[in-house]
């Protein structure tokens, strides 16, 4: 067993609900999202997002081997190690970037490196759409996952894109629940996207930022 499925069998077993989740997420954030662009989604994990995204061309990264097996038709699945970087992908190539529950799992320096190699890769005008957790929120449960680094809330990740060259579009500092695991309310298409809508955000722990390349 590699230390990539094991992380996946113990803290993220696959959860039939997630997929149902992302695709209201995606429709919620489909405005940032043209139905012409590449849009290449790094840690993408069971690829929930990157499957529920409508684009011309979508391409799911992760160092997991497994990834090839959760992609959906039309995916592209790419087994990449990003703390080396995109380099199989061209400088201005990409038009949306999006990460989610990524970036807390590298090193500060590693997190300022994988950034520039997103600006690298994005096209002038293009997107990063982060959604992950955010530790002024989420500090008590943050490091129950054995795999986080570095911390973020939705001043300093902003922050971090801006000095980076990026300009930050969107801000929202409670975005989701932390978790969707133990709730007792059985999980709906219409449930998360009445969340989403909702000024009332009961347990939320992740943020939204949404970044442009000038």
């Amino acid at each position: 067993m590699t230390a990539a499925s094991s992380y996946h069998d113990v803290h993220l077993p696959e959860d039939p609900s997630r997929a149902l989740v992302w695709r209201a997420i995606a429709d919620h954030l489909r405005s940032f999202v043209p139905r012409e662009a590449t849009v290449l989604e790094i840690g993408a994990g069971y690829c929930c997002w990157i499957n529920a995204v409508q684009a011309s061309r979508r391409i799911a990264v992760d160092a997991w081997p497994e990834i090839a097996r959760h992609v959906g038709a039309g995916v592209e699945a790419c087994v990449l190690d990003l703390a080396a970087g995109l380099a199989p992908f061209a400088d201005g190539s990409i038009d949306v970037v999006l990460a989610s529950n990524v970036l807390e799992h590298f090193e500060p320096d590693a997190v300022v490196s994988l950034i520039d190699e997103v600006v690298r890769v994005l096209r002038p005008g293009g997107r990063l759409i982060v959604v992950q957790p955010n530790f002024r929120y989420a500090y008590r449960e943050y490091f129950d996952d054995y795999t986080h680094r570095s911390t973020f809330t939705h001043v300093s990740l902003p922050n971090l894109l801006r000095s980076r060259g990026l300009g930050v579009e969107d801000v929202r500092p409670r975005f989701l629940p932390y978790s969707m695991r133990g709730s007792r309310v059985p999980v709906s298409f219409w449930l998360v996207k009445a969340y989403l809508n909702s000024p009332i955000k009961p347990k939320a722990g992740q943020m939204l930022v949404v970044a442009r390349k000038g």
